[in-house]
């Protein structure tokens, strides 16, 4: 019998509300015993009766798992835990500039003595300098560059020291940092540096001094003058002769500072990367100012922020920040893990923080704040958003200059002399508010922008009408201003009046213009409407009705098939074909299309806790709360029937496990009993034994690979061994005592000769099995060990924890960190191994399933993300052959997942295209690196060897017209040439360069031409026979060339530049001639490619359209169509083989696909399963891949009837009446595949 629950004590304080209100979520939840909470919720009895105890605050995750686990609303509990944490919580102190820690602020030269961690990359930094002259620190944002140059390199300089960030003015804010050493007044400086050497001569005036230029991306965001810009880089290359010059660029900007020949040269050899920190660099910087400060860091806290922040390149900030005001409200001199998460931990301190200055203003004070932040950020083309340093003239609103003012004490920006700006980028991640108002209204705020700097531009040239706004900007910023008018300064205000009274006056002449204009427009229109009126007499008012309807009916088919996709991808997929069938509209074709691009996965409605296959992969069992055993037939593994059903099994089922040869089943149960079957018949199993393995619980019974022992695991610290070689009579033969609270895991190695477990006491712990010896202990996790597994080959071990991070561990000695799987936003409950040796899969309580590559273990690669569940997801399993992954969830299903299905993963990808036979795909990646796969099964890609090992990302792949070699260009400037002939060892057989990045890469398909285009203004032609320079294309000024095409005759090359796109005559390589230019996008072009017949190019731009050209005669090209449709730029454009239809990619996460045999060229899909930009489209046959930001290539069946086939093939169960009339309301049942 249950023992009534403590009563609380008296009071009302909030800790007692959060316990009475636990209580009665219980209640309404029917009441379950802490036993049966502890089953849902995967904690102990205990620590969930304690959480409602009303003494003590539980953890956040005990609580979620509490409020999970009763149905509550986990997110608003969340957020309640967090206020009664900081209601429990010390107040912060009055006077936090004492602390050691600066949060979001930048280390400066004078808080060397609290800078750590760093010692190794600074170290490296001062050697590159004396090698050579000129370096440059790539970093992400919140990597740590800013700190790096300022509290490492600069503070320990004796010599002269010229340190500035360049802003819009670089040369002026040279020039103030020159006059400080005395060199003169900043007015006579600014003159002297207007001299491309004038700043090589000034600094010839000092002792070989160190020039740092931080955040040196704000020449890109902030410098408008492309002179100013030009002349600062080439001033501070050529200084580099005497002085030592570095440089901090944001990574995102590598491709910018590329476009500079000069700065390409130095980053040809000169580049350092800030990297994520080591964990023991962590570690150092979490303890050491602490330390410093006569202060201790809990154990506990030091590894919950390294499992929060390891392996993330920006976590840097938030966690100085994190600590700040953990700082601020420590109890005594220690900083604790309950400090930490009453903050809001890595993912909320800066957030709330930020939250808690702007709800501090009073309502009409809030306004100003989204006024000020929009100033201060400039928005990312192509790039994360930045911060942008202003002037105070700029804020000089008494009203807004309080506000800067109380935002500058909560530390959310700095504020100097003249000018203020954000305290750090982090920010603008991390301030969901923030982020709102940056994403509400970006071309609102472009455009106020651009008021902005046209106001200064009148303002400099003293009011100079040719400055005023005319035409279509001054019409956007008045239209824009209707609404926003309340964020202008007074200065602008009077700039848009005075502009708009030139503008009416202007007007008046062009006003007779403009009314007979409107005349010919009415006339025309009701020429239109005679037209349109014709045409309807032709069609019956029934039919069209008809059509209508059908069109209205197959369009929402259409969007609740894409719905219901992650959800229910077999459901999905027959919605979609349906829809399709009814009505072939661009909704149904693009659903139908991109159920196809996604793992295709099934689902048992069932409560399943574990699932385990059998040796050969043609069985599975599973089991779960509904105290049910089933086994399964999955000779097809994607349809598993079902052959046996072992109902009324005494209590949960927790685990199962085959024997190698698959004739015995083993389960371990929630009542401590484990139940061994004989599955020689495996529809008529006969249940061998069942035995009290434990007093409790257990979680897991696990077989050796022999089979002739079972390891058991459970509450207290016990894990038992037992001899199952006659299995109607189990043996005990010891337990393996050390580990405190549930040990939830248990894993053989493959050779049986080690146990690993993962327990609730925070550590995993490796056994030697014959004699029960621990041999090594893991605790790099904050907090509990969920799951752990070896490696098919037993070098590696992957430990899963509640710090929302799995670890690799190479265990062929004393265990050795090797990587960090991070990227969950909960614990993770599971993890399993691929027998593939390099496959990865995580799940747990974000209900999110991750699939990894851990080829290089350092550098772990997510794959892709499965989001079919809902709920917790407690188990996953690969079946034998790697191809399916089970994962079992507090949802009530179970889904088996193909694996990968038709994706090429990796990381952020700008290239990827296909072989001419089809058979293999090259992707040039951000990680530097180009990778062959083989798709000849497009469902099941293999990763093959990697080609590229370059010094920057690959930009461009292509094959050759033969098949035999792949160039790849990278943005340091370099073309590798390969032969894969033999795919499988893939050799380097030359390398060639530009003097900046290489952009595009382009084979001609007949005459042994190569092209590559780059930002050294040239398309560069090459022999293919041994890539000997044959003729370079030049463009005019200084417009780089974006990318380049060759004609299928090998007779004309395109060369995309700015806005235009140029085709030459290479007829003669060596003596290229111009032929015409293509004139049109609005915005500068991003893309060229010729139809298969070379009669027709297709263009892509930043003025979000696609243009074909009709060059039939190429000295008189014809615009022949604009295709608009993409949100966003348009990066890429593919011609299909047989020139019927064209693909594109754009920045909107969508790839489209147009059909071009009409008159008039028209889009036909859509193809959005992406999550980011889509970069790149490239066809082989009727199959196209698609790259992009997301990590991903995907390979894509465009043709819809082949598709259809596929779905019919794979997609059970069918689709029931009751589904057809929810998904076709009124629609006689027609499903679209046979029963």
């Amino acid at each position: 019998m249950a023992r009534r629950e403590r009563p609380l004590a008296d009071g009302d304080g909030p800790l007692l509300s959060f316990a009475a209100d636990l209580r009665r979520l219980r209640e309404e939840a029917g009441g379950p015993t802490y036993r049966e909470l502890g089953t849902r919720a995967h904690y102990s009895a205990a620590t969930l009766s304690d959480a409602a105890g009303g003494r003590k605050l539980p953890t956040l995750a005990v609580t979620q798992g509490y409020v999970r686990a009763c149905g509550g609303d986990v997110d608003a509990w969340t957020e309640r835990w967090h206020r009664v944490a900081a209601a429990l919580a010390p107040p912060p102190e009055d006077d936090p500039d004492d602390g050691p820690y600066v949060g979001l602020g930048t280390f400066q030269p004078e808080d060397a003595d609290r800078f750590f961690g760093r010692d190794r990359l600074l170290g490296e930094l001062r050697d590159r300098l004396e090698r050579r002259s000129a370096v440059a620190v790539f970093g992400a944002s919140g990597a740590g560059k800013s700190s790096l140059l300022r509290a490492g390199l600069v503070a320990g300089e004796d010599g002269p020291v010229v340190l500035f960030t360049p802003g819009a003015r670089p040369w002026e804010e040279c020039a103030v940092r020159l006059a400080r050493l005395g060199l003169g007044s900043p007015g006579s400086l600014l003159a002297e540096l207007a001299d491309p050497r004038g700043l090589l001569r000034l600094v010839r005036r000092l002792d070989r001094p160190l020039v740092v230029v931080d955040q040196f991306e704000e020449v890109f965001t902030l410098c408008a003058n492309r002179r100013e810009r030009s002349g600062f880089i080439t001033g501070l290359v050529t200084a580099a002769e005497h002085a030592r010059v570095v440089l901090g660029v944001r990574a995102d900007f590598y491709s910018h500072c590329t476009a500079s020949p000069e700065l390409a040269d130095v980053l040809r050899d000169g580049t350092l990367v800030v990297g994520p920190m080591t964990t023991d660099e962590l570690r150092e910087a979490i303890t050491r100012p602490a330390a410093q400060a006569g202060c201790a860091v809990e154990g506990a806290l030091v590894s919950r922020l390294v499992g929060d922040a390891g392996g993330q390149a920006g976590a840097l900030p938030l966690v100085s920040h994190a600590l700040r005001e953990t700082w601020r409200r420590r109890r005594g001199n220690t900083l604790a893990l309950t400090g930490y998460e009453a903050v809001g931990g890595l993912d909320r301190a800066v957030a709330n923080t930020a939250e808690a200055a702007y709800t501090a203003l009073e309502p009409g004070r809030r306004e100003l704040v989204r006024q000020v932040f929009l100033r201060l950020t400039a928005l990312g083309e192509g790039t994360e958003d930045t911060k942008r340093r202003v002037a105070r003239a700029e804020l000089a609103d008494p009203e807004v200059a309080a506000v800067v003012e109380h935002l500058t004490r909560a530390r959310l920006l700095t504020a100097g002399r003249d000018t203020v700006e954000i305290s750090h980028e982090a920010l603008l991640r991390s301030w969901p508010r923030l982020r709102g108002w940056l994403v509400e209204d970006r071309d609102g705020v472009r455009l106020h922008r651009g008021l902005t700097e046209a106001t200064g531009t009148w303002l400099a040239h003293d009011r100079d009408p040719g400055s005023l706004l005319r035409g279509s900007r001054l019409a956007a910023a008045r239209d824009w201003a209707a609404g926003g008018g309340d964020l202008l300064s007074a200065r602008e205000r009077e700039f848009l009046r005075v502009s708009a009274e030139q503008a009416d006056r202007e007007r008046v002449v062009e006003s007779r213009r403009s009314r007979r204009l409107r005349r010919l427009v009415a006339v025309l229109s009701v020429l239109l409407l005679v037209a349109a009126g014709a045409t309807g007499f032709a069609v019956t008012a029934e039919q069209r009705a008809a059509e209508q309807r059908d069109v209205a009916r197959s369009q929402k088919a259409a969007a609740d098939a894409v719905a219901l996709h992650p959800a229910n991808p077999a459901l999905a997929a027959q919605v979609g074909l349906a829809a399709y069938r009814l009505a072939p509209t661009v909704e149904a074709r693009s659903a139908l299309l991109g159920a196809y691009a996604a793992p295709f996965a099934t689902a048992l409605r069932l409560k399943v806790n574990a699932v385990a296959y059998t040796r050969d992969g043609t069985r599975m069992a599973t089991g779960g709360d509904d105290r049910t055993v089933r086994l399964w037939d999955v000779t097809e593994p994607l349809r598993p029937v079902g052959t046996a059903e072992l109902a009324d099994q005494p209590d949960d089922v927790e685990s199962l496990a085959f024997s190698p040869g698959g004739g015995l089943l083993v389960a371990s149960h929630y009542d401590g009993q484990v139940r061994i079957w004989n599955l020689e018949n495996p529809r008529e199993p006969v249940l061998l034994t069942g035995f009290a393995a434990h007093e409790d619980p257990i979680y897991q019974a696990e077989l050796s690979p022999d089979g002739t022992l079972l390891a058991t695991s459970g509450a207290a610290g016990r894990v038992r061994l037992w001899d199952v070689r006659a299995p109607r009579r189990p043996a005990a033969l010891g337990e393996f005592t050390g580990h405190e609270g549930i040990v939830w895991r248990v894993a053989f190695s493959p050779d049986g000769a080690r146990l690993a477990t993962a327990a609730e006491d925070g550590t995993a712990r490796l056994w030697r099995v014959a004699d029960r010896v621990e041999l090594a202990r893991i605790d790099a996790h904050a907090g509990p060990v969920r799951s752990l597994a070896f490696s098919p080959d037993g070098v590696r071990l992957v430990t899963a924890g509640a710090d929302h991070t799995a670890r690799l561990w190479d265990v062929t000695g004393p265990p050795r960190a090797l990587g960090v799987l991070a990227g969950h936003s909960g614990e993770v409950q599971t993890v399993a191994f691929s027998p593939d040796n390099r496959t990865v899969a995580t799940a747990g309580w974000d209900y999110a399933t991750k699939v990894w590559d851990t080829s290089a273990p350092d550098r772990p690669v997510l794959l892709n993300t499965i989001t079919g569940h809902t709920d917790t997801v407690y188990s996953v399993t690969f079946s034998p052959d790697g191809h399916v992954l089970a994962s079992a969830a507090d949802d009530g299903t179970a889904l088996f997942t193909e694996v990968p299905g038709p994706v090429l993963g990796g990381p952020p990808s700008w290239s990827a295209t296909f072989a001419p036979d089809g058979r293999h795909v090259v992707v040039g990646g951000e990680d530097h690196t180009a990778r062959l796969w083989d798709v000849r099964n497009p469902r099941r890609p293999v990763p093959g060897p990697v080609l590229a090992d370059a010094t920057a990302p690959v930009k461009s792949t292509v094959f050759g017209p033969d098949g035999r070699f792949v160039a790849a260009g990278g943005i340091d400037g370099t073309i590798a040439y390969y032969d894969t002939s033999d795919p499988a060892h893939p050799r380097r057989v030359t390398t060639v360069a530009h003097d900046a990045s290489v952009r595009s890469v382009a084979f001609a398909p007949q005459g042994g031409l190569l092209a590559t285009a780059g930002d050294d203004f040239t398309v560069r032609l090459w022999d293919l026979a041994d890539l000997r320079p044959l003729g370079v294309l030049r463009s005019e000024g200084d417009e780089g060339i974006h990318a380049t095409a060759v004609s299928p005759d090998g007779r004309v090359v395109a060369g995309v530049m700015n806005h235009r796109i140029r085709l030459w005559d290479v007829t003669d390589p060596r003596g290229p001639a111009r032929l015409a230019d293509l004139d049109g996008h609005t915005d500068r072009a991003t893309s060229v490619a010729f139809s298969p017949d070379g009669r027709t190019v297709a263009t892509g731009s930043l003025d979000r359209t696609a243009r074909l050209w009709d060059v039939t005669d190429p000295r008189a090209p014809r615009q022949r169509a604009v295709l608009a449709g993409h949100s966003g730029v348009v990066q890429s454009v593919a011609f299909a083989p047989d020139g019927r239809s064209l693909a594109t990619a754009g920045f909107d996460r969508t790839a489209r696909l147009w059909d071009l045999t009409g008159a008039e060229p028209g889009a036909v899909a859509v193809l959005a399963v992406h999550t980011d930009r889509v970069y790149s489209v490239a066809f082989h046959g009727r199959t196209l891949v698609t790259a992009g930001e997301d990590g991903s290539a995907r390979l894509w069946d465009v043709d819809p009837e082949s598709v259809a086939g596929w779905v019919c093939a794979a997609a059970r169960p069918r689709i029931t009446e009751s589904e057809w009339e929810r998904y076709f309301p009124g629609s006689a049942y027609a499903p679209p595949c046979p029963a």
